[in-house]
């Protein structure tokens, strides 16, 4: 994807996302400001594009992806399809009923997961779905978001053995012009 193209999808994830109003945030804080990512992933044509520019992220080595609950699923799907890479989904915490398993899907076991996430601010649920597959044997080194919105320097996720690659930073969405 040219420079051009991944500006034209900026654009168009910040025209669809950025929502003007008041809106209480999960601190309490009140803003004037929300980005709404789930309305580009219920975007059919949207959420391709985003697919398509994630696949170019994957590492050769991959042998499966992982979607985090909830955000991360329409998108590990979607994902999947565009590169042929078998994709499972990793739930908050195993259901105590069923499977009982974390990563719905498949094993995990010996393969290489890169996880699939749509935002990453902290990176703790990264960490933890992560955690939670090196336990199943799973070899966990990348995630694949499409808005890192943490420090520059990787923070927490580095001290994790998790290097991010990300399609936007939010630095790069905040400059980009709105039509």
């Amino acid at each position: 994807m040219s420079d051009a193209d991944l500006v034209e999808l900026a654009r168009d994830v910040n025209s669809r996302c950025r929502l003007r109003g008041s809106f209480t945030l999960r601190s309490g804080i009140v803003a004037e400001e929300y980005f709404d990512k789930y309305l580009f992933e219920s975007d059919p044509v949207l959420l391709r594009r985003v697919a398509d520019r994630m696949a170019d992220l994957v590492p050769r080595d991959t042998e499966l992806l992982g979607g985090l609950e909830l955000g991360g699923v329409p998108l590990v799907a979607v994902l999947s399809q565009v590169t042929g890479l078998p994709a499972v989904f990793i739930r908050k915490q195993a259901k105590a009923y069923g499977t009982r398993r974390v990563a719905e899907g498949g094993e995990v076991g010996g393969r290489r997961v890169v996880l699939v996430e749509d935002v990453i601010t902290t990176g703790g649920a990264v960490v933890a779905a992560a955690g939670a597959l090196r336990g199943d044997g799973g070899l966990v080194g990348t995630v694949i978001c499409v808005v890192d919105r943490t420090e520059q320097g990787g923070g927490l996720l580095a001290d994790h053995g998790i290097t991010v690659k990300a399609v936007f930073t939010k630095r790069v969405l905040d400059a980009v012009d709105v039509p």
